[in-house]
């Protein structure tokens, strides 16, 4: 690490239980922890409603758990939600002509238009959904628009 420049946070890495909502809260509290001053509140708003949705994904939709992993190396935040089931999530292509009071179907594709990055990778049971967040540059006073 050069001299004058922060550590990056440690880890994140938590195991869900198959029917503990409760915990979404909780991975968004320790999420926000992680970040500390890491990039901005709006990155943290945007990484921790990311979260939020793939996590409760996990829970509602595959009933065996989940494993969330936060790490922030490099300038990157990377989190990732692994689950224990099979079959790829898709974004619903639908989703713009949703009735627009309607509150569900919109995570996956919330995650493809917020994130830098995301993906899916299949694993020997299940398969992990991951997106990351690059550090916006700090803007100046003279940078801001009039």
């Amino acid at each position: 690490m050069t001299p004058g420049t922060a550590a990056e946070p440690e880890p994140l890495h938590r195991r869900l239980g198959c029917t503990d909502l409760k915990s979404v809260s909780e991975v968004r509290r320790v999420l926000r922890e992680l970040l500390g001053q890491w990039d901005g509140p709006e990155t943290a708003d945007v990484a921790q409603l990311l979260a939020s949705e793939l996590v409760t994904n996990a829970l509602v939709h595959t009933g065996h758990g989940a494993v969330v992993t936060a790490t922030v190396a490099s300038a990157t935040l990377r989190v990732e939600v692994r689950d224990f089931m099979a079959g790829l999530p898709l974004p619903d292509p639908a989703h713009r002509r949703r009735d627009p009071l309607d509150v569900n179907g919109r995570g996956l594709a919330l995650v493809q238009s917020l994130a830098d990055s995301w993906g899916v990778r299949t694993q020997s049971a299940g398969k992990v959904v991951w997106f990351e967040l690059r550090e916006r540059p700090v803007r100046g006073v003279s940078d801001r628009p009039s």
